[in-house]
């Protein structure tokens, strides 16, 4: 056994002075842990730990109608094509829903992607917008020990936090009614360590100290005595990398750099005014459509986040398909737009890549209810920034909008492509389960040739 000897956390001391967390164990069980061979392509990896790279990724809880925004078919029958039109866009020949004007004037940064796939089933789950994988978020049969983990807890294994007391991924998703609605993307078997800060709604006020620092320290002393006892009963290794978790949320909390991050008051009224507010309400069982947190979003990667997911709204329309649009794509075309637009000002588009996407399309026929139904034979995409060669579309499909014709796009690969935009080779790196197996981080797939 390769015993590597590196930095370690103050708590669990042995006599010579070094931590438990001093050891990385090669050829034990992993517990989440970089697999040698991924150990050192990581080390390879030009930059990875000081890059300023970022994600951020809206999650449109519940799938929105991808003929009704980015692949509208005018020659369709009136069953299937619905009511809206499309508008030209500053891209000759690229043509989107008349309901996402700024997006439209912003098209040359833009990519629309008409024909993902991927989805096993029709099932409403945020997993395969976070992982690229298949599986699920509430069933976790099939999956390695503990589960896949998010884009978010990979970049936090592989990148770590950019400054110390800022944490690499955050979340920004409500508590919802359907809990894949209201996840942030999950650690799985990378731990607890990994897993999202969660900021928005109630624990917005758990970033305000409010004790003196001696007893701050007096809780630090007895959480650390606590979840040591809990490791120590524990079997599966998800409780591995509390200590970590804890410090870093006692440097957050000791620190102003994260509550500055999260201060909308900082930012200019007309900085605000072109984001909008939106509605912070939950939609039904989904997430609210918060304008607010895609500033957010910006502020925080600009503070140093390496990922953000950001839910918005409620896009299951089984029925009044054409008003619910009319509720949420013109407050998705404000807060994307702006978004977009800001970070192209302020110089940050080329390292912040941002992906908004559902779990799968709608149906082609539009229901007797008004509405249309899971359709995981295609969906669609935006994409952003990040380095990538925007101003065109991929993909294709039929007449009706049902049937992929050309370049399918598979979840995975949009997957491969953003971690080569990181920096990071998605088809050698590999992160091991809690059995010790290690694990690509994409099955297979390729970076998209036609975006790097």
């Amino acid at each position: 056994m390769l015993t590597i000897s590196g930095s370690g956390t103050p708590h669990s001391r042995f006599c010579d002075g070094l931590s438990r967390r001093d050891f990385l164990r090669i050829g034990s069980l992993g517990m989440g842990g970089l697999s040698l061979p991924g150990l050192l392509q990581a080390e390879k990896a030009s930059g990875l730990k000081n890059s300023k790279k970022a994600v951020i990724m809206v999650y449109m809880a519940g799938a929105p109608p991808h003929q009704d925004m980015y692949d509208l078919k005018m020659s369709a029958p009136s069953e299937v094509r619905g009511e809206f039109r499309p508008i030209p866009t500053n891209v000759d020949g690229i043509e989107i829903c008349e309901l996402l004007p700024g997006l439209a004037q912003n098209m040359d940064k833009c990519v629309p992607i008409r024909s993902l796939y991927g989805a096993p089933n029709g099932s409403h789950d945020s997993f395969m917008c976070f992982t690229g994988k298949v599986g699920s978020t509430l069933d976790s049969s099939g999956q390695p020990p503990g589960g896949w983990p998010s884009i978010g807890a990979v970049m936090s294994k592989m990148m770590g936090p950019s400054r110390p007391n800022v944490p690499p991924f955050v979340g920004l998703a409500p508590k919802a009614g359907h809990p894949p609605y209201g996840s942030s993307g999950k650690p799985g078997f990378l731990g607890f360590a990994n897993g999202p800060f969660k900021p928005s709604g109630p624990s917005e006020k758990d970033l305000v100290l409010g004790m003196p620092s001696s007893r701050l320290d007096d809780r630090r002393g007895l959480l650390a005595s606590f979840d040591q006892f809990r490791r120590d009963a524990d079997a599966s290794g998800l409780m591995d990398g509390l200590d970590e978790f804890h410090e870093q949320a006692f440097g957050m909390l000791t620190s102003s750099e994260l509550a500055n991050a999260l201060d909308l008051d900082q930012e200019s009224p007309k900085v605000r005014e072109r984001y909008g507010k939106g509605d912070s309400r939950n939609v039904g069982d989904g997430a609210p459509r918060n304008l607010e947190h895609f500033l957010l979003a910006r502020r925080l990667v600009e503070a140093g986040v390496r990922c953000v997911t950001l839910n918005f709204g409620r896009w299951d329309f089984h029925s009044n398909n054409f008003p619910g649009m009319r509720s949420h794509a013109p407050l998705f075309d404000q807060g994307m737009t702006a978004l977009i637009e800001d970070l192209h000002e302020r110089g940050m588009a080329d390292d912040v890549l941002v992906v908004a996407w559902g779990e799968f399309g709608r149906t082609p026929m539009i229901n007797k209810d008004g509405g249309r139904d899971h359709w995981p034979r295609v969906g669609g995409a935006l994409l952003s920034g990040g380095g990538l060669r925007t101003g065109q579309v991929i993909g294709a499909t039929d007449r009706l909008a049902g049937e992929i014709t050309d370049r399918g796009v598979h979840f995975a690969e949009v997957f491969a492509t953003i971690y080569n935009q990181l920096g990071i080779n998605a088809n050698e790196v590999t992160l091991e389960d809690l059995s010790g197996r290690p694990h690509f981080l994409v099955d297979g797939y390729r970076p998209m040739r036609e975006l790097i």
